[in-house]
């Protein structure tokens, strides 16, 4: 006796996951999707972009969002303004950001100071979109998480140029 069998259509149902190189939380297609090929990886050669070159990325799109007062931790704050004082001295912008970069991916951990007053919750999610805008933009690497640390909050009342405000005593 024959059994008789009905077709279902191949379309995968809401609890099924989608295959087929796009991830619903993220639709943008894997490498594995395009032969191996990325932004960074042709048939001509291949490009490398350094630690530090998406820690600046990470670090001037932190500062540049509203509500951020600095990035990084007490300690790199400290040594940061002694840099700066030094003639010859820059700016760290890579300060109080850990990165690691992969092939054709980037996990971000951002330190920063948050004004107060501000809804921290939303400020850390407008440095993690910044962020992920950013370097995605610049590098084409895949940002695949970017933590947001707060670990303190500037008032306005605190005097970061303590030592500005004391008159000189040379004139």
């Amino acid at each position: 006796m024959a059994e008789s069998t009905s077709q279902t259509s191949q379309q995968p149902s809401p609890s099924q996951p989608r295959t087929g190189g796009v991830d619903d939380a993220n639709p943008r297609p894997r490498a594995s999707d395009r032969g191996g090929r990325t932004p960074l990886s042709t048939e001509y050669g291949t490009t490398t972009i350094a630690d530090n070159v998406v820690s600046k990325i990470a670090g001037i799109a932190a500062r540049d969002v509203t509500g951020v007062h600095d990035v990084g931790g007490g300690a790199a704050r400290a040594f940061g303004a002694i840099r700066e004082r030094i003639p010859g001295g820059s700016t760290n912008y890579a300060q109080g950001v850990n990165v690691e970069v992969g092939a054709s991916e980037a996990a971000v951990d951002v330190e920063i100071v948050a004004e107060y007053g501000v809804a921290i919750a939303d400020v850390a999610e407008a440095v993690r979109r910044n962020v992920i805008s950013s370097i995605e933009r610049m590098t084409a690497l895949r940002v695949i998480e970017v933590n947001v640390g707060v670990n303190d909050v500037w008032l306005p009342g605190d005097d970061d140029d303590a030592s500005d405000a004391q008159p000189s005593r040379v004139q």
